[in-house]
Formats: structure tokens, C-alpha cells, sequence
């Protein structure tokens, strides 16, 4: 990245500046602003979210809000209520009180006196979260939103549900939250009330896992803040970006083939970072993209930032398997609309262990009655799986597929010809049965080399007692015939010529996902089954620049100094004695002191997902969390334990809460829950 310091606007900031909220909770925010806006007022870009502005994400908050207000913008960014500095307790994600609270605060902004009125909102995970679901509400002075790595859809494509089926990151995210939220404010802010606030945090903290695991269904929990439920609520412009290593790869093209505002979508190869920071590369000018986005929209420039393609997305070209990549080779491509007028459906009917060749999409002829082939997956399959939102830290992209599929379903073409692309999302229909009342199916679409080693592109799973929605699922009758749309991921992947196309479907994928209460037969009928690829032709024009976007730059980072090393650990283990397995996952970003507050802070995570045999009520996933805050003879810790594990009729979460002061042991708490599986 290119840090520059020459920029148009002198600025200033403001550290802490709180906002009063209309119930009298104080928020805390941190503003930079051009000096000249003292008196000529300028938009304001609002960044609201709950990992804590004055140490967590200070680092990031410095490279791009002194970036933007040196380009003339008012960005500020707010702690949610309950985190960070900020008054009150945080109960769980994207409450109305989180929304109204947002509102409230961009009443406050556009009546400052150095802001002209006008705002827009923007940020990566929570913060465009926020700023989506905020822009549905139609705020008086929100002109216009950026939004990196989010979804639209709660409860079918966040990391809760997948498919109907519970996903790990649900366990993962939820202990997350469960540190985040119980850290103290820091008393060089707030003053003695430090301690006052803490406690409030501790006492009125639950794990949140509880009450996701709760809503099994799609409910009215679920439908709150999500915008899917009604697209025509959204009436700003929209700039929408993702990348394919990342979990949240599916909202951007939903978002802009379902809004009727101007609207641009950009997917590069990233995982769950911004397109300036973006791992796996390249990594783009996105700053720079913003600026030319809010200038538009904020100041009414005519800079042409609407011209050409609807979508620029990366399209990845074909790589060894690696759990980690520095980057990823590939070309821009443009789409004018979407869905693409480039775009072709082709389906491919599967037989005996092959994926035949297309047949046209509208071909609604009687297929043959063939053979069922079957599989019963073991519990080993998805230890090589990766993280369903991948950080690339650690290494923890999907690794080499042949393990995978000894224990899967599979399905290949013969070897390509030609070069073929594909952009969007693949669909696997399924006309199957199975042996079990509840069941799930996990499809995955994987590039093979001609020296076999299989690189998985895109992936998909399937509750199968959702098979007709998730609002009312429905168990299965065994050995009934059931027809299932299994739909993947979105991608853009090119298979050269000489690599093969290869599916594979298993009946587990743990540890990603949570298995069903038993291991499940499933017998998949041949001919009757299909795979729907969507093929963009190679002659197609890119349709943008070779280099449609400038180097990444953005002002330079605060200074801070590592004090304590970090570590990253990504292991499987298996024990063939007792048949012990585990996924052992370390993320320790060591102590980090920061030198302009005089503050050390800590955070290390692990996760730990457990199974023995095939027995599918032994599985269990762990997430433990030490927070650690340091200045003089103020030291304090958090540290979060949750535990959740099954039998074949409840889900039971263990968790502890611990918080200290030096070594003294201030607060303590302990849950044991249960929660009835619904069909799950």
C-alpha cells in the first residue's frame, strides 16, 4: 500500500466526541474533518460499529478516515452502544434499538455546523451490515451507502444457517461478540464511570449463540433487518463489494439484480477484507473508488462514476490447492447488468459417476428412471473444508479435495477441450431419497488437474428437511423420492483445457457445518439429477481496462509496536486409537502497544471442533477468548469460554465469563442451557 500525506483538505480530529441518544445513553465517537469545514460545511460518512475505535481498529480507522476527510468529507466513526467507549450494553446484533441509534446519531451529524446535511454510510461485515439495514429505513440526509462483505438475507446467507443446516461460524461468531461485548470502556475516555460501565456489560451479557439457536427457522427474528424482505425500501445509491474467498460473496449480485437504484458491484478474489486490503490480491485503489463515489453522490460531481459495467468482478484463473494464497491470478471482467445478458444456464445431466454434456436449460423431456447411486459420508469429511468467512489468518482456505471426496458422492466431466467460465451461482438439482428423518447434503464444485489434486471453487449445503423453505421444515420419509435444489456459492473460475469439472456430494461436512442426528443413506437418482453451470463464453468481451483500478493507498497507520509475538495454528489431529479427531484453531494477535494512547492490548482466540468415529451426537465446538487492556497499573482481562455439543434431540451450551482486574477475579458467571433441535 502507498501512504500519502499530500492531500487536498487539511484536516483535524476529535477523539472522543459524544453523541446523546434519546433515551440519555452517550455515544462515543472519533471524527477527522478538513479544518476548512469549520466554516464551509462538507458531507459526513458514517462508520458504525462495535470493535472498538480507540485500540482494535485504530490501526485500519487511521490508513482510511484521514484518507477520506483529506479528500473533503466529515468520517466518523461510532462506537455501538455497549462496545468500546460508548454507553450501555450490547444484547445482541442488529436490534431496532442498534437502528434507531444509528438514525439518531446522522440527525446529530447533519445538524453540525461543520456538515452541509448530507451523509452517507459505509463499512466492511457489521458496518455495512448497519449501513444496509439503516438505508432501508430511509433516514432524512443518508444520500448514499458503501457496504464491503454483508448480506441481505440474515438468516440463509450470514454465517448462522446455511441451507437450513447450523454453521461452526455460528459458534465462532457468537464467542466473538461474547468478548467483544464484555470489554470495559477505557477510563482515560470515560473517567472513573469505567468501572460502573463494565459491570453493566458483564451483568447483563449472555451468549449469544442461545438466542441464534432459538430461531432454528426462518422467523420474524430473522426477517428483522433483513432488506431481502423488501428490496423497494432501499431508495439511496448503493456501491456493494465482496470477494470470492469470502463468505459474503452471494449479496452483491442479489442487491443489484433486485434494487431499482444507480448501483455498482465490484467482487474481487478477497476474503473478509476491504478491497484496499484485500487478501488474497491484488488488492485495489479502493479509497480512491470511494472518493470519486461520494463525491457524486455527496457533492454532486459529474465524474462519470456510474459509467460502464454494472459488475467488475475478478475472474480467478485455475490454481494448485493451497489454504492460503498471496495472490490470485486472473483478469477484470464487466457485466453490463445483472442477471448478465452473458450469462448461459447450461445443464448437465449426471450419470454413473460423470457430468454428461449440457442440455439446454428449457429442455423439459422425460429423462430416464436411472440407476440410484449412494453414499454415507463420514464424519472426516469437511475436516479440509476451511472457514465459511475466510480472514486468511490463518491459512484457512479449503485444502486439497481428494481426501474429501474418498467419502463423497462424485461426479466428473471428461477432460475440457477448451478453456470454459463460469460467473454466478451453480445449482445441483437432486432427485434422491435418503434413510433418515433428517439429513442434509453438501455439494461441492471442484477444478482437477490433470495430476488429480482437486481445488474446490465453490460449495454449497442443504438441510434437506428445508428442502421446501426454512420457514416450516418437514422430516423426511425414508425412502421416499424427493426432488432438492442445492444452490452454490457464486464464483468466477476459469477450467483450462486438460483440467476436469467435478462434483461432489456428501452427507456430512463437518466440522463447517453441524451434522444431522445420524449418519443418513442417500441415494441419488442418475439422469434425473443435473448440475446447472453459469457458463460465460470466453469470447465475450471483459468489457473493462486490463487495470480498471489505481494502486492501494491510504494514509499512513498510527504507531504501534508488537510486544508479544502472534501466533496462528491451524491443525487436524486424529487419534486412530480411541478414533479421536479435531480441528484446533489458534488466532493470537499477540500484545500490540499503541504508542499514541500508551496502551498495550491483547487478543487470542482458539477454536476447537471435536468428533469421535462416525458417531454424529459427538461432536462439539469450543471458542475461548482472552481480551487483555494494559496502561500503568490499570490491567485488565476478559476472558469467554463457550462449549456447545448434542445429543440426538438437544443442542447444550456451557459457557463461563470471567473478568479481572491485575489478578484479582472481579466477575464471574456460568451458563448450562439447553436447546431443542428442531429437525436440525
Amino acid at each position: 500500500m502507498r501512504y500519502v500525506t499530500n492531500l487536498p483538505y487539511a484536516t483535524k480530529e476529535e477523539e472522543h466526541v459524544t453523541i446523546p441518544m434519546s433515551d440519555g445513553v452517550r455515544l462515543s465517537a472519533h471524527i477527522w474533518r478538513p479544518t476548512s469545514s469549520d466554516h464551509e460545511p462538507v458531507p459526513a460518512v458514517l462508520e458504525y460499529i462495535p470493535y472498538r475505535k480507540r485500540d482494535l481498529t485504530a490501526v485500519r480507522d487511521s490508513i482510511h478516515h484521514p484518507y477520506l476527510a483529506g479528500h473533503g468529507y466529515a468520517c466518523v466513526r461510532v462506537d455501538l452502544r455497549g462496545t468500546g467507549d460508548s454507553e450501555g450494553v450490547l444484547r445482541d446484533e442488529y436490534l431496532e434499538r442498534e437502528q434507531a441509534d444509528a438514525e439518531e446519531v446522522l440527525a446529530w451529524l447533519t445538524e453540525q455546523p461543520w456538515c452541509d446535511g448530507g451523509a452517507g454510510m459505509m463499512g466492511i461485515s457489521w458496518g455495512a451490515f448497519a449501513a444496509l439495514q439503516v438505508a432501508a429505513r430511509q433516514p432524512p440526509g443518508l444520500k448514499a451507502i458503501a457496504i464491503a462483505s454483508f448480506t441481505d438475507d440474515r438468516h440463509a446467507d450470514d454465517m448462522h444457517y446455511m441451507g437450513g443446516a447450523l454453521l461452526s461460524d455460528n459458534l465462532a461468531e457468537a464467542g466473538t461478540m461474547f468478548a467483544y461485548g464484555t470489554c470495559p470502556p477505557d477510563p482515560a475516555v470515560v473517567g472513573d464511570s469505567w468501572r460502573e460501565m463494565w459491570q453493566e456489560r458483564l451483568e447483563h451479557t449472555e451468549p449469544w449463540v442461545l438466542q441464534w439457536l432459538r430461531h432454528q427457522r426462518r422467523d420474524d427474528y430473522w426477517r428483522h433487518a433483513s432488506v431481502c424482505e423488501d428490496y423497494s425500501s432501499v431508495r439511496c445509491p448503493v456501491l456493494a463489494s465482496s470477494g470470492w474467498a469470502d463468505g459474503y460473496s452471494n449479496a452483491v449480485t442479489r442487491l443489484l439484480g433486485h434494487l431499482d437504484v444507480p448501483r455498482k458491484g465490484l467482487i474481487g478474489p478477497w476474503s473478509h477484507k476491504f478491497p484496499h486490503l484485500g487478501e488474497p490480491g491484488p488488492a485495489i485503489g479502493y479509497l480512491q473508488e470511494l472518493v470519486r463515489w461520494w463525491d457524486h453522490w455527496l457533492k454532486g460531481v459529474d465524474n462519470g462514476v456510474m459509467d460502464g459495467p454494472m459488475l467488475q468482478t475478478w475472474m480467478q484463473d485455475s490454481v494448485p490447492p493451497s489454504t492460503a494464497y498471496e495472490e490470485r491470478p486472473g483478469r477484470w471482467v464487466g457485466e453490463p447488468e445483472w442477471p448478465s445478458p452473458h450469462i448461459r444456464q447450461t445443464v448437465h445431466p449426471l450419470t454413473r459417476h460423470t457430468i454428461g454434456p449440457p442440455r439446454e436449460a428449457a429442455d423439459g423431456g422425460d429423462t430416464p428412471d436411472g440407476d440410484a447411486l449412494t453414499v454415507q459420508s463420514p464424519l472426516s469429511v469437511g475436516q479440509f473444508a476451511g472457514k465459511w468467512a475466510s480472514y486468511n489468518a490463518p491459512p484457512d482456505l479449503p485444502y486439497d479435495q481428494r481426501e474429501e471426496d474418498g467419502g463423497s458422492l462424485v461426479f466428473d466431466t471428461e477432460p475440457l477441450t477448451e478453456q470454459v467460465e463460469i460467473l454466478g451461482s451453480p445449482t445441483v438439482e437432486l432427485d434422491l431419497s435418503v434413510s433418515e428423518p433428517v439429513a442434509m447434503v453438501a455439494a461441492r464444485l471442484s477444478d482437477v488437474s490433470p495430476d488429480g489434486s482437486a481445488t474446490r471453487v465453490s460449495y454449497g449445503i442443504l438441510n434437506l428437511t428445508r428442502r421446501d423453505g426454512t420457514e416450516s421444515p418437514e422430516p423426511l420419509e425414508p425412502g421416499r423420492r424427493y426432488r432438492a435444489t442445492v444452490p452454490l456459492n457464486g464464483v468466477a473460475q476459469a477450467f483450462p483445457p486438460g483440467h476436469r469439472i467435478r462434483l461432489s456430494l456428501s452427507t456430512s461436512y463437518w466440522p463447517l457445518a453441524w451434522p444431522p442426528p445420524k449418519p443418513a443413506l442417500l441415494s441419488v437418482h442418475e439422469h434425473s439429477s443435473t448440475l446447472t453451470l453459469p457458463v460465460r463464453p470466453v469470447e465475450e468481451p471483459d468489457e473493462v481496462p486490463a487495470s480498471p483500478f489505481g494502486e492501494p493507498e491510504g494514509t499512513p497507520p498510527i504507531a504501534t509496536s508488537q510486544v508479544t509475538p502472534p501466533e496462528e495454528r491451524w491443525e487436524v489431529k486424529r487419534d486412530l486409537i480411541g478414533y479421536h479427531s479435531e480441528l484446533d484453531i489458534v488466532k493470537d494477535r499477540g500484545t500490540v502497544r499503541f504508542e499514541d494512547i500508551n496502551m498495550e492490548a491483547g487478543r487470542r482466540a482458539r477454536e476447537r471442533y471435536t468428533a469421535v468415529a462416525d458417531d454424529f451426537t459427538s461432536v462439539s465446538g469450543e471458542s475461548t477468548w482472552t481480551m487483555r487492556f494494559q496502561r500503568d497499573d490499570w490491567d485488565v482481562r476478559v476472558v469467554t469460554h463457550t462449549r456447545l455439543s448434542c445429543d440426538d434431540s438437544d443442542f447444550f451450551v456451557d459457557a463461563t465469563l470471567d473478568a479481572y482486574e491485575a489478578d484479582r477475579r472481579v466477575f464471574s458467571r456460568t451458563w448450562n442451557e439447553k436447546v431443542p433441535r428442531d429437525l436440525l
